[in-house]
Formats: C-alpha cells, sequence, structure tokens
C-alpha cells in the first residue's frame, strides 16, 4: 500500500533523489542523434576498504564521518576495519537525513487512492513523450530506447523525469553498477552488532488530503525535459565516469572522488519538482534546507553529548564547497579530511 502511494505521491521526489545522489560532474556534451553508445565500464570487484573517515571535533569530543554514494560496482563487498572500530567506540550513530511521508488517510482510503496514484505517474491530459520532448531530443530517446525498454510502450505515456529515472536504473545494471549496495544499511548492521545507539535524522511531512495532493500532481506539468535530456547524456555519454567515481569511492581513493565532485547539472531535475505547483502543498519546495538543517541541529546535539559519535552522509555534502560539514566547520568546528 505504501509503495503504491509512493508512486503518486513521492514518485518526482524520489527520481529527484536517486538524480542528485548518482550524477557526477561531466564535461561531456550531448551526444547527437543517432545510435547510443554505451562504454564498457570496468569495475573492481571483492572485498573493498571504502574511504577513509573525516573528522569533526570541539575540544575533546569528536564525530568520524564516512562519506557515502551511490551507485557502486555490483561485484563489490565493503568491509572497513577502520569503520567498525569507529562505531564501536562510539555513543551514537548519526544517520544521514531523509523525508519520511505519511500518508494521512484510513485503510480504505488509501484503497481508494490506489488508481489515482498510478494515474499520476502519467503526463497531464494523456500526452506522450513524442508530444512533449523537442524532436531532436526525442530523436535521441528513440535512439536508446530498444537498448534498454524493447518495444514496451508503456513508458512513451510517463513522465520525462520517471522515464529518465528508469533508463537510468537500466543503464546502470548493464554498467555492472548498482544502486542497492547500501552503506548506510551495513553501517546500521555494525551499529547492532556493537550495541550502539542510532539516532535517525528524519524530516517528516505529512500529507493531510492525499486526493487533493494527487488531483494536482496528475494536472501539473513539471517541466522536467531538460531533467530527460541531461539522463539520456549520462546514459550515452558518462557511464564510464560512474564506474571510475564507484571504483574511487571502492578502493579509497579521495584524490579522485574529489574530481567527481558534483556540480549543478542535477538541478533542473530538482527544480522541475520544488518549483511545481504541488511542492509547497507538500512542503517540497524548501526540503533540502529543512533536511540540512535538521542534521545539522542533529551533529551539533552529538558533538556536545557524546565524547564519540559516527555519522554517514553523501559523499556530495562531505566534499562540497558549500557541504554540511563546511557549514560546521562555519559554526567553529575542526574539521579534518583522511590523510
Amino acid at each position: 500500500m505504501r509503495v503504491s502511494l509512493a508512486i503518486g505521491c513521492l514518485a518526482l521526489l524520489t527520481a529527484v533523489q536517486a538524480w542528485s545522489q548518482s550524477t557526477p560532474a561531466s564535461s561531456s556534451s550531448a551526444a547527437p542523434g543517432g545510435d547510443a553508445t554505451v562504454l564498457p565500464a570496468v569495475t573492481v570487484t571483492g572485498e573493498q576498504p571504502g574511504p577513509g573517515l573525516w573528522k569533526v571535533s570541539k575540544g575533546n569530543h569528536v564525530m568520524w564521518v564516512l562519506g557515502t554514494l551511490t551507485p557502486l560496482p555490483k561485484g563489490m563487498e565493503w568491509r572497513s576495519k577502520e569503520v567498525e572500530q569507529a562505531i564501536a567506540r562510539s555513543q551514537e550513530v548519526l544517520e544521514a537525513p531523509s523525508a519520511e511521508v505519511k500518508v494521512d488517510a484510513g485503510f480504505f482510503g488509501k484503497l481508494v487512492l490506489l488508481p489515482s496514484a498510478y494515474s499520476a505517474r502519467k503526463n497531464p491530459g494523456g500526452a506522450t513523450l513524442q508530444q512533449i520532448l523537442p524532436a531532436q531530443i526525442y530523436s535521441r530517446w528513440e535512439a536508446v530506447k530498444p537498448q534498454y525498454f524493447g518495444n514496451d510502450r508503456r513508458v512513451e505515456s510517463w513522465r520525462p523525469i520517471l522515464v529518465a529515472l528508469k533508463l537510468y536504473q537500466k543503464a546502470l545494471e548493464k554498467s555492472g553498477l548498482t544502486g542497492k549496495n547500501d552503506i548506510n544499511k551495513a553501517v546500521f548492521k555494525l551499529a547492532d552488532k556493537h550495541d550502539v545507539k542510532r539516532v535517525p535524522v528524519k524530516y517528516k511531512l505529512v500529507v493531510e488530503h492525499p486526493r487533493e495532493l494527487l488531483d494536482t500532481i496528475k494536472q501539473t506539468n513539471l517541466h522536467d525535459v531538460s531533467c530527460f535530456n541531461q539522463t539520456l547524456e549520462t546514459v550515452q555519454n558518462d557511464m564510464s565516469h560512474l564506474a571510475e567515481r564507484a571504483n574511487a569511492w571502492s578502493t579509497g581513493d579521495i584524490q579522485s572522488l574529489r574530481g567527481f565532485a558534483q556540480n549543478d547539472r542535477y538541478q533542473s531535475c530538482l527544480v522541475a519538482v520544488l518549483n511545481a505547483d504541488f511542492a509547497e502543498q507538500m512542503g517540497l519546495h524548501d526540503l533540502p534546507e529543512r533536511m540540512e538543517q535538521a542534521w545539522l541541529q542533529a551533529a551539533q546535539i552529538a558533538l556536545a553529548g557524546n565524547a564519540q559519535t559516527f555519522a554517514v552522509l553523501p559523499m556530495e555534502q562531505v566534499l562540497s564547497a558549500d557541504g554540511y560539514l563546511v557549514h560546521l566547520q562555519a559554526l567553529g568546528y575542526t574539521v579534518q579530511a583522511p590523510e
């Protein structure tokens, strides 16, 4: 039930989160129309240590931070003695920030919402991709589509941002990469193993009028053509960069990771959702800022109350010149990168 409702209320947000977590900076330009080229990606396999830990401190209070990444090599098994030792010596493990959505509707109310939730992923007015996309972009899509969707026509009625997410996921699979190698879950297992308290950092969104919200979503044009176009570019030109970045994380090559630090390429996908009519209705318009505030507040509380804390953050928030660690540094904390 929860998954079905998410299709209507949260699929668009999920697409943005997946894109923002997974797209490296790249200098490549969009490929012209014609046959798509998927570059062979060679990914590391076996047991790998991942990157070192960032140290955030004030006085005798320390927080060790692991930057996480997705996608990662499908055949890689992450194992870090440094991380396990740091967790075992900590009083708390601070989870990465996330958004939790609750739908204010009873069981039968949710059943009624199911058909509407599924239809919300379609374009308003039943428009197709061919009708929405500029001719040049649609031509590129026609060249790419057979490799990943075959003759499936159903996606032609989906919103471009959701087609882009599905295409991206299929391209990862073909490139030996996966978003299922979840480092966060591995960290949580280590925390449970050593009886260390886990502290979730969640910004909660309550949808009080889900039927009205779904109606708004179904009628909203997202202006997500740019997001779709950038995804095509990634699939055609940048899969090898994704593999290189995944390998760099796996082997702990921080210098290379800095070379893949994210720029604003994913902003068009983010803006497509956060500027939509339903964003303010859901409380999404300032969601990134609220999640950042929630994590920074939780981090300061942990640093003040614990001799040692362990935390996980998306790597872009660790490396970015405007990331969470930079903001902690501005608040007077000492931040040291691993050697």
